[in-house]
This record gives structure tokens, sequence and C-alpha cells, in this order.
């Protein structure tokens, strides 16, 4: 198996309260819907870890539907902190590292920044880095535009 990793950073000006934003991202009922190819998201542990169970994906001709489980760290109401972090025992051949931040610039908008590096680890040679690197990045990329709008839509800001 080889490492490969993709990363993404956003920021956004969002014409919503960041309580209402905050509602939604600490949700995971509501939050998987939202998510391009995510079939779900489970709370564990209380809440302490979230277990993520990806939709297939096509990866450099590798249909992959990876699962993967999240610490998450909540400090109401401003920032979300996650890293993979999968119970003792288990492999897990995905993973994500990221934060969201909300700070509120005036009353009802805010400025949302968000922020992931998603690792998979797929059974190709180290050569194929450069194409599987470019790949994965279009697909956070297009990851991040649909959950952007969608994340929107749920608001009811959508432009």
């Amino acid at each position: 198996m080889t490492s490969f990793t993709a990363s993404r950073t956003a920021h956004a000006e969002v014409r919503a309260p960041r309580e209402d934003i905050w509602a939604i991202l600490v949700d995971p009922s509501t939050l998987a819907p939202l998510v391009p190819f995510v079939r779900s998201i489970t709370a564990l542990e209380g809440g302490t870890h979230w277990h993520w169970q990806l939709s297939g994906l096509s990866v450099a001709g590798l249909d992959v539907a990876p699962a993967f489980t999240e610490r998450m760290t909540f400090t109401e109401p401003e920032r979300i902190e996650f890293r993979h972090d999968p119970p003792a025992g288990t492999t897990e051949r995905a993973g994500v590292v990221g934060w969201y931040d909300l700070q509120e610039l005036r009353p009802g908008v805010t400025a949302l920044a968000t922020s992931l590096e998603i690792t998979l680890d797929l059974p190709l040679p180290g050569l194929a880095r450069p194409a599987v690197t470019r790949t994965m990045s279009g697909v956070v990329a297009q990851m991040g535009d649909r959950f952007a709008a969608q994340l929107l839509r749920q608001l009811g800001v959508a432009g």
C-alpha cells in the first residue's frame, strides 16, 4: 500500500448566524447528506469520535469506498477540529485531519474557514503519486464546492 494525500483550505463569508452554521456542523445526521460522496456519519463514544462511511469513489481506476474514524474536538461556537483516530486494533486505509473555524463578522454574517487533508492508502505504486494526487485534489475540490452549495441551501441563503 502507498499513501496518497490531498488537501484543501477555503474561506467564505456566509450570510447566516454563526450558531446556525454551528448547529449543522456538529450534527452528523444533518451534515452527512450535505457532503458529497458521504453515505453516513455516525457519532460514537458520546460524540467524541465520528465514523464516516463514504460511497464509492473512483481514484486512478480503482473503486474505493473508504471508512474512517475521526476524533472530534468542539470549541463552541467557533472551532471544530478533527483528526484520524481509528479504534484500537483497527486498520483504516483512509483518514482526514482538519478544522472548521467560525467567526462572527457582524450579526447574521459569519466568516467560515475550513481546512482538511485526506490520506488514502491504495494498492498502487509510488510512481503513480502525481496522477493519483492530481485526481484526489480534483475530487476534494469538487467535494468542497458541492458541500458549500449544499450548506448554503440548508441555511436558506443559497444564491
